[in-house]
């Protein structure tokens, strides 16, 4: 591990706690060692009248050597391993850890960056694995080293027997090598988000600074902030109690952080498909770049508030087997892919994220998956638009919404579409889908509907459909459970690269 490892994992904080412990308890702490103190001197005083200097200076260097044995012996215990298998990792003095991921449950792999790590040219690899608190870190690693050690993970995990390191990439460690420290920091620093070896040199989508402002203006926590202000004008003109503005400043404070954060994280955001998945980055000061292996992806949602209707920004969010500690793309959970972007952005992210729509479909199909995600997005609904959609009679339930409400089977891909106010499309790939189900109460039986809803991995996104039409529901059940028991058979997504062979 990188040698700042037990600084950058609590060591800076644990010497800060102790200064501010000995700077405010000093006469407490010092009284202990030295009976006669006076209560009312000063330590420091006490100690260069008495001649006491020698021994303070010895008392402070014991304390810096405990400190650094404790440090490197923390260091030279925690240690890692690949094997063809898992990723092990082992750490702790009194009390030992270890924990493995396996190769074949990897969800994908982050590598962050924190500001303060970043100036000792070090990251934090966290290897996302399916379930709960089962994800694996290493802390911290050199920044190079990271990058490396990502690629030879996903190169086992993706059962190809290709050597990952290719001639440029020997090159550029030797490279590294000839640069000293000073110049390695800062390409460091300036250096693209996007591995420029792993992943094209840029982002499929650009993610500008007037539509980034303009997506946190018209959010729903701008819209809730202007209610607060005025209630509490309201409050202040009618009652002409100021009291009200003792309770402004915490909250002004806490939508000021708010908003610094998802404007902060969704600086430098990029997304690029790399031959082991997809690579988000992100971030200014602290920066984090994920890799998503083929077949991770379980379902994804693209939706679109009322307020960004106007300038036709959406949002891309996905289900995960897995959750990492880092927040994701706009300060948020690590679900969101894409913080705000166009139909053009929509349309190339979905491309990255799902290949199955396209690439499995012919020229006809070709066509119709891409109509059909073109109409999911904005159409109002109707007969052609290549969904099954509710009947008249669905308007008791759904008032607005009926005419868009409806499902569509694309190659590869199960399609929902739902929302007349806040519009929303669900894709889930077939080979992802754990069941189906169905649900009919009284009031749908007296009308003659159905709910359906696809099961996927727990997230953001819930892939149900209410108010559809009964019998078409029946197909619709009987469609899916054939179509997922057939995509699952084939599906090789956990092995995407076994058939590269070594040159």
């Amino acid at each position: 591990m990188h040698p700042a490892s037990p600084l950058l994992k609590g060591g800076i904080a644990l010497i800060a706690i102790l200064g501010v412990v000995v700077a405010n308890l000093r006469e407490r702490i010092f009284d202990l060692f030295v009976p006669h103190f006076p209560q009312e001197g000063d330590p420091v005083d006490y100690i260069l009248d008495n001649g006491l200097i020698g021994w303070a200076l010895l008392v402070v260097a014991v304390v810096l050597l405990a400190l650094v044995i404790g440090f490197y012996i923390s260091w030279r215990m925690h240690l890692f391993r690949i094997t063809d298998e898992v990723v092990e990792v082992r750490s702790g003095i009194l009390f030992r850890t270890n924990r493995k991921a396996r190769l074949d449950r990897i969800q994908g792999i982050n590598i962050v960056r924190p500001f303060i790590a970043r100036l000792f040219g070090a990251a934090k690899l966290e290897i996302n694995q399916a379930g709960q608190d089962a994800n694996v870190q290493l802390s911290y690693l050199g920044s190079a080293s990271a990058d490396g050690l990502r690629r030879e993970i996903l190169r086992l995990a993706s059962g190809t027997h290709v050597s990952a390191a290719s001639g440029a990439q020997v090159a550029d460690r030797v490279g590294l090598a000839d640069e000293n420290v000073i110049e390695r920091r800062v390409n460091e620093f300036l250096a693209p988000e996007l591995d420029p070896d792993a992943a094209p040199p840029e982002s499929i989508v650009k993610l500008n600074l007037g539509r980034l402002v303009g997506s946190l203006a018209l959010s729903g926590s701008t819209i809730f902030l202007l209610v607060l202000i005025a209630a509490g004008v309201t409050w202040i003109a009618t009652t002409g109690d100021f009291f009200a503005l003792f309770f402004a400043i915490p909250g002004a404070i806490g939508f000021a952080s708010f908003y610094w954060r998802r404007f902060s994280k969704s600086l430098r955001y990029s997304i690029a498909g790399t031959p082991d998945g997809i690579r988000v980055g992100f971030g200014l000061l602290s920066t984090s770049n994920e890799t998503l292996p083929p077949g991770r992806i379980h379902s994804v949602e693209v939706s679109q508030p009322l307020l960004w209707r106007g300038p036709g920004w959406w949002e891309i969010k996905v289900n995960r087997a897995s959750h990492s500690s880092t927040k994701g793309a706009g300060g948020e959970a690590n679900t969101t892919i894409l913080p705000v972007g166009d139909r053009t952005d929509v349309r190339r992210v979905l491309e990255l994220m799902l290949p199955e729509l396209l690439a499995q479909a012919g020229d006809g199909d070709l066509s119709a998956a891409i109509s059909v995600i073109e109409s999911g997005l904005e159409s109002k609904g109707g007969p052609d638009d290549g969904f099954t959609n509710s009947p008249r009679r669905a308007a008791v339930l759904r008032w607005f919404s009926w005419r868009r409400n409806g499902f569509a089977i694309t190659t590869g891909s199960l399609v929902l579409r739902k929302g007349a106010i806040w519009r929303q499309l669900v894709v889930v790939p077939q080979p992802r889908l754990q069941s189906v189900s169905l649900h009919q109460g009284p009031i749908l039986r007296a009308l003659r509907l159905a709910d359906i809803h696809l099961h996927t991995v727990s997230g953001p996104i819930s892939a149900d459909l209410g108010a559809i039409d009964q019998d078409a529901a029946i197909r619709f059940f009987e469609d899916v459970a054939r179509v997922a028991v057939s995509a699952a058979q084939s599906d090789t997504s956990h092995r995407w690269r076994a058939g590269e062979q070594p040159a």
